[in-house]
């Protein structure tokens, strides 16, 4: 095949705009370096120009957070007719919704934490207290707290005492209108990426996640040092099994396709539940996506420029 003419869409006005564009950095990095014709640029009013101008033959949207990954974005590319890397609009619309996502996963018969997903408009009509001691008696302590549509973990909060919910919940409600309260499963908190480069979806190594300060929050995530990362995870091989195959599940069960990143909790049973599904995982110098590349013997600019060649099919 001639070398693809790719475009990446990376930065966008969503909260996670730095995240996005070191995410398109790297991934141009790999991809020249397998000899595609890479151009990286931000979704702006010449994008439709650009996409139209004969020049692209394949996009790969690396926008994190809204527009990136609620479907919206690629709503337009398939308008233009674009072929581009990664799931179509509906399946992002199921994954974006961590609350609509939750309830994907539960007729998969996957396990997932109990909760509760509200606006921020039923703490004003009802009363916050009220409603925030109602959340307590009924899911228990302790309990993550985060946006029900958003990504890097931002806005999100573990609460271990009903003292510190009122906090989390502003926090929350600064980046979402909607707030997740889910219980927090006690266990080995692990990633699994899912790549399907034309042969099915495949489960790479689970990168397992432990972070100096206990919480996977957006620092944990982003400054280098802050989370050591084993991969494959330290887990039985049962368990090592288990989290993969819920990853394959959840994977099928949206509908996604080429790429998807599954975050799971494995307690102490062994047994995987599930979190949120990344229909644009990062893949930053410190993103769980090519750790789980690097783990399962692969190159990453190949396997970049098989999922490519794969969006070109």
């Amino acid at each position: 095949m001639l070398s693809p003419r790719v475009l990446i869409l990376a930065g966008g006005l969503s909260h996670e705009r730095e995240v996005s564009l070191r995410s398109g950095r790297r991934v141009a990095e790999s991809l020249r370096e397998s000899g595609c014709e890479v151009t990286v640029t931000d979704v702006d009013d010449q994008l439709l120009d650009t996409l139209r101008s004969g020049q692209v033959d394949v996009v790969w949207p690396l926008l994190h957070g809204v527009s990136g990954e609620d479907g919206a974005v690629r709503d337009v590319l398939e308008l233009v007719g674009v072929p581009y890397v990664g799931s179509d609009p509906a399946a992002c619309r199921l994954s974006w919704d961590k609350s609509v996502a939750k309830g994907i996963v539960q007729e998969a018969k996957i396990a997932t934490p109990r909760f509760v997903a509200l606006p921020h408009g039923i703490f004003r009509e009802l009363g916050a207290n009220r409603v925030l001691n109602s959340i307590v008696d009924k899911l228990g302590l302790p309990l993550v707290v985060k946006p029900a549509r958003g990504g890097s973990a931002l806005g999100a909060s573990a609460v271990r005492e009903a003292t510190a919910l009122p906090r989390a919940m502003v926090d929350c409600f600064a980046y979402g209108d909607v707030a997740m309260v889910e219980q927090r499963i006690t266990g080995v908190e692990v990633a699994v990426t899912v790549l399907d480069t034309g042969t099915g979806p495949v489960a790479l190594p689970p990168v397992e996640i432990v972070p100096d300060s206990g919480f996977y929050d957006y620092d944990a995530r982003y400054i280098a040092g802050a989370t050591e990362f084993f991969c494959p995870a330290r887990l039985p091989d049962a368990a090592l099994e288990a989290v993969k195959a819920a990853a394959l599940t959840a994977h099928k069960a949206f509908g996604l396709r080429h790429v998807s990143r599954t975050d799971l909790i494995v307690d102490e049973s062994g047994e995987p539940w599930f979190l949120e599904v990344n229909v644009a995982p990062g893949m930053t110098e410190t993103s769980l996506l090519p750790l789980s590349i690097e783990a399962a013997g692969l190159s990453a600019p190949s396997m970049y420029r098989q999922l490519v060649e794969r969006a070109l099919v």
